[in-house]
């Protein structure tokens, strides 16, 4: 296994990180289902003054892994406002621990004012000075205080690991790995093309995947899903040829024509210029099909190397 550390981090020998994941994690909390920025989900009638926080201490307590129980003094759309001396901040709806067992969004949202005036046990997930701003989480907290730390020191890339799915966003899923939480962006979900990540797991699910790259310094851990399985693209050029008929099934309408999914689980573009018409009714295409429509493709034109594949629809009686 040939991996590398570098000021704890350690990344894969391929290059397919987006940065802009991360910063999609840092910037938007996934709300049962919606997108806020952090920012707007802080301004309500509760609001933070970070003046007040000993930015040293918020840091140790976010290095050492440390338990602290701070006081629930308001909430918002997005979660729990929170306090202690000199350090207070956020708690995301997704890390409060008995939200797992409620699947209503509404009732989720119903049950946070009863938080107000309880105190919980919490970890630092996130500590960021500069924005100020600092991330609880009490469903980290259960697992003890120092086993974050424990359990980066016996990640490695390449590993196969079992967590449990926290959180579904638009941009990727969460997953609980024992203490720490990773992401597996949207374009590791599938090797097709991935529109909803809610189709393929479900909050509460367990799931193994693979760890695509760890970075101890600020806590992120990138994870795949779709790396347990053979990477069809490798196989497509030796199992089909230009020209080659084989079914598939509709799975987006778009005006310059349709995406449809082989059985491999791959998809190809039918542009509508390769969707036959009708003499007397030109635009009987894309029209005519649905997605999840079980039809008949030829192969046009495949590009292993960008993932890239060619269709043609054929027209059936």
């Amino acid at each position: 296994m040939d991996e590398k550390k570098n000021n704890g981090t350690q990344e894969p020998n391929e290059s397919y990180v987006d940065e802009g994941w991360w910063s999609s994690v840092l910037n938007d909390e996934n709300i049962i289902g919606e997108t806020h920025p952090i920012n707007d989900l802080l301004s309500s009638e509760y609001e933070i003054n970070m003046s007040n926080v000993d930015w040293d201490f918020a840091q140790r307590i976010y290095n050492n892994d440390s338990i602290i129980t701070l006081h629930v003094y308001g909430f918002n759309r997005g979660g729990l406002l929170v306090e202690g001396e000199n350090i207070q901040g956020f708690v995301p709806i997704s890390h409060l621990t008995k939200m797992s067992s409620i699947d209503s969004e509404m009732e989720r949202h119903e049950s946070l004012p009863g938080y107000i005036d309880t105190n919980l046990s919490l970890k630092v997930i996130e500590c960021t000075p500069v924005q100020k701003r600092i991330v609880f989480s009490e469903r980290a907290a259960l697992v003890g205080e120092g086993e974050r730390n424990n359990l980066f020191a016996s990640l490695k890339i390449n590993d196969l690991i079992t967590g449990k799915v926290t959180n579904i966003t638009k941009f990727g899923v969460f997953v609980d790995l024992g203490g720490i939480e990773g992401l597996i962006h949207i374009s590791e979900l599938s090797w097709g093309r991935v529109q909803n990540p809610a189709e393929y797991v479900a909050i509460g699910q367990e799931i193994r995947v693979m760890i695509l790259q760890i970075n101890e310094n600020n806590g992120r851990i990138a994870l795949s899903l779709k790396r347990l399985e053979t990477n069809p693209w490798v196989t497509v050029s030796q199992k089909y040829q230009i020209g080659d008929f084989t079914p598939a099934v509709i799975t987006t309408i778009t005006h310059f024509g349709a995406f449809a999914r082989l059985q491999e689980g791959i998809e190809g573009l039918i542009h509508i210029s390769s969707m036959p018409n009708d003499k007397e009714d030109k635009n009987l295409y894309p029209k005519h099909i649905t997605p999840g429509d079980a039809v008949t493709v030829k192969i046009l034109h495949i590009d292993t190397n960008r993932h890239r594949l060619g269709l043609g629809l054929v027209k059936t009686e």
